[in-house]
């Protein structure tokens, strides 16, 4: 009885040191996966390559880059008080950087966001939207370019980074 006592005494004291997570502290966790991750598939594209697109309607991997970095800019700035880090985009390495600015400016804008105003109502162009929904839209437009990237490298026979987006 004594030893049941003990294990149920660490178990709710294991239980009660995990902290809930916010919505904002979800967000910036994963937002970090999907640095790592996105930095990671932009660096394992050779530099030769970034002028690479499937077909002629689409942006080539290079121009993918870059839309990525000026919708997280748009979006940090415009609703969550960010400011846009200068974009640098002549080469891969500068490229990659801006992007890094990017995720880390969306990231420092969020942290210094009161979560209170995540409920409030924002205008945008496809409609009204809370800034919670536009933290979703920050990521889902993220990964949604993100897996056009993956094509492209498979495409020019390069293994993609392993996903490390827990």
């Amino acid at each position: 009885m004594k030893h049941l006592l003990i294990a149920f005494a660490l178990f709710g004291a294991t239980g009660a040191m995990a902290q809930a997570t916010t919505p904002k502290e979800a967000f910036l966790e994963k937002w970090e996966n999907a640095k790592n991750y996105t930095l990671e598939i932009a660096k394992s594209m050779p530099e030769e390559e970034f002028g690479f697109k499937p077909t002629d309607g689409q942006m080539n991997f290079k121009e993918q880059l870059i839309h990525m970095k000026a919708n997280m800019d748009w979006l940090s700035t415009t609703y969550f008080g960010g400011t846009e880090p200068k974009a640098i985009t002549d080469t891969k390495a500068n490229i990659i950087k801006s992007l890094e600015a990017s995720f880390n400016g969306v990231a420092d804008a969020v942290k210094a966001t009161d979560p209170k105003t995540f409920t409030e109502t924002v205008d945008f162009f496809a409609g009204p939207k809370s800034r919670l929904q536009i933290l979703n839209l920050l990521q889902d437009h993220l990964t949604h370019h993100r897996g056009q990237l993956i094509v492209y490298i498979n495409l020019k026979q390069v293994a993609p980074p392993r996903y490390v987006g827990w």
